[in-house]
């Protein structure tokens, strides 16, 4: 199923002012992948998507993406190469409608098409004229989501792309999210839910005070109960 390593991280350390928060992140993304970053709350999962994207440069470590160390790029150079990160706040203009959103978000040479973004993501297309303001959670999200394939990604970050969601539009998420992965974008998912996790990710690594704690294929983790109940507090996938 999966291919060449996509993205790597080797010993990633990240700060916030003093306070140090990525304490020596190892991980690793390949073609073909869907990979879950779980973990408590504060435990660095968005911290670590942000010191791949360059968000929170790292200070220490290598960032591998298709071959070459980005750390220490600026973000923008980290997107343009393709690895784009869909934050948690989706980061959509409120005051544009959802076409002019998709619009300023095209990028010459992409992969993906506006008609590829309206078959995946039908709402939005009965939606275009909608300010973005007017969306439920839910469809601001697959907007978020669509205009990142409409930059051309080679590798995605969602960051919890399915909080707060009702379950009808979570299962609508995780098919398109689906869909992404069979098109070749390889995904790095930061999830709370385990249920969305353990149906999409191939591989899963847990976060503990700012450094990999456990790492696991799917079938093992969805059978490690102990290691859920220790690492996450819970007793059940």
């Amino acid at each position: 199923m999966s291919g060449p390593v996509a993205l790597s991280l080797d010993g990633v350390q990240g700060f916030y002012g003093k306070s140090h928060i990525l304490q020596g992140v190892s991980l690793e993304v390949r073609d073909g992948e869907i990979v879950c970053l779980l973990g408590r709350n504060g435990a660095g999962k968005t911290s670590t998507l942000k010191a791949i994207s360059g968000l929170l440069p790292p200070r220490g470590g290598r960032v591998r993406f298709q071959g070459t160390d980005v750390a220490g790029w600026p973000a923008h150079r980290i997107a343009r190469a393709g690895l784009t990160l869909v934050p948690e706040d989706r980061g959509i203009f409120s005051l544009l409608s959802v076409a002019e959103n998709l619009a300023i978000a095209v990028r010459r040479g992409s992969p993906w098409s506006l008609r590829d973004i309206y078959a995946m993501f039908p709402r939005l297309e009965e939606r275009r004229r909608n300010g973005g303001a007017q969306l439920s959670g839910g469809e601001q999200q697959m907007l978020s989501i669509a205009r990142a394939l409409l930059s051309g990604p080679k590798l995605l970050m969602l960051d919890e792309p399915v909080e707060g969601l009702a379950p009808v539009i979570v299962e609508e998420i995780v098919a398109q999210i689906r869909a992404i992965r069979a098109a070749g974008v390889p995904i790095l998912l930061v999830e709370q839910n385990l249920a969305v996790c353990t149906s999409l990710a191939d591989r899963h690594y847990i976060l503990e005070l700012g450094r990999v704690g456990y790492a696991a294929g799917n079938a093992d983790f969805v059978a490690d109960e102990a290691a859920r109940d220790r690492f996450l507090g819970v007793k059940a996938a």
